[in-house]
């Protein structure tokens, strides 16, 4: 017991202050990418005599900011006094060079769910961040909500907040399976919606509850071609849109008659209105044609003296030998 005494430890668990240095000061790069701290050789003599669980791990407190961390231990080479952690984990802690930590040794939940959010959605671009993420975190040995963690890759440093973890604040993620879900970057906005485009004339109409015309079907509306491909000398003239539907043109077997009975005269050399003529007869006038009365069917008499079909007569033909 004099032996610890010399070094301060006291009672019957391991709790000690220390001195912190980040890990350039005892040139160990490997010591920045995890959460792990190097400790003096007392602590570990200290350790094993008190018989403790099984990963090593620590509450490191901050008095002076009132900040609390978890950690694990990598070596027990440290000078007395001193212990060496990574400076990232410095920084969530508000610690400067030299100075003084409190360590005390804690055994903390595995854990089963953690959400993170990474300060920039650059860390969203890698092409597999998932496969990263596993791969860095099995150089932790736990996670505390609340702290920022660091994710090297790819000569790049990730920031990585660790917003919530179940069942605890502190969970241990040394053998276990756990539940990884992410909130969105802290640089993160929302894609602007595009304006809505304005209504048109008709729903807006329908929505004032006004009555919409629909347009009405105009015939013969189209535009003469040949089919000789030749342009025509004259064109027709365009029908215009009839008033009402009382008024519509009435279509018979002489072309297009107006509802009151006139037909509109064009010159001899122009088609008649609503006729569709082809070929060499385009300027042609209109032959004048018999009127026949409608629905006129006529029926051919045939001749009472028509000769009767010979009916079919089997095995009349002639015989031939094959001799000749």
């Amino acid at each position: 017991m004099q032996y610890f005494d010399r070094f301060g430890y006291h009672g019957a668990s391991f709790e000690q202050t220390y001195r912190c240095y980040p890990a350039s000061f005892i040139d160990k790069p490997q010591l920045e990418v995890g959460d792990k701290i190097i400790m003096p050789p007392s602590a570990l003599d200290r350790l094993a005599s008190l018989h403790i669980d099984y990963p090593m791990l620590f509450e490191l407190r901050n008095n002076a900011a009132e900040r609390v961390s978890h950690c694990g231990v990598l070596e027990f080479i440290a000078e007395e006094g001193m212990i060496y952690m990574p400076y990232w984990m410095m920084e969530n802690m508000l610690l400067q060079e030299g100075d003084i930590v409190r360590v005390k040794n804690v055994t903390l939940p595995k854990g089963t769910y953690v959400k993170l959010q990474p300060h920039t959605k650059d860390f969203l671009d890698i092409s597999n961040p998932k496969a990263i993420l596993e791969t860095t975190l099995r150089n932790y040995s736990c996670l505390t909500t609340g702290d920022s963690i660091m994710v090297a890759y790819n000569n790049k440093k990730y920031y990585i907040d660790i917003v919530e973890t179940k069942p605890a604040e502190a969970i241990s993620i040394i053998e276990t399976d756990c539940e990884v879900d992410f909130a969105p970057p802290l640089d993160y906005k929302e894609p602007e919606r595009p304006a809505q485009p304005a209504a048109t004339n008709k729903s807006s109409a329908l929505e004032q509850g006004v009555p919409v015309e629909e347009p009405k079907f105009n015939p013969f509306t189209g535009v003469g071609r040949r089919l000789d491909g030749k342009p025509l000398k004259q064109q027709p003239p365009p029908v215009s849109a009839p008033a009402s539907k009382d008024k519509q043109p009435s279509v018979t077997n002489g072309g297009v008659q107006s509802s009151s009975g006139s037909a509109s005269q064009v010159g001899s050399n122009r088609q008649s209105q609503g006729k569709l003529v082809f070929g060499s007869n385009v300027n042609r006038g209109p032959k004048p044609t018999q009127k026949e009365p409608p629905f006129k069917e006529t029926i051919k008499e045939e001749p009472s003296g028509k000769k009767e079909e010979p009916k079919f007569q089997p095995f009349t033909g002639k015989k031939y030998s094959l001799k000749g």
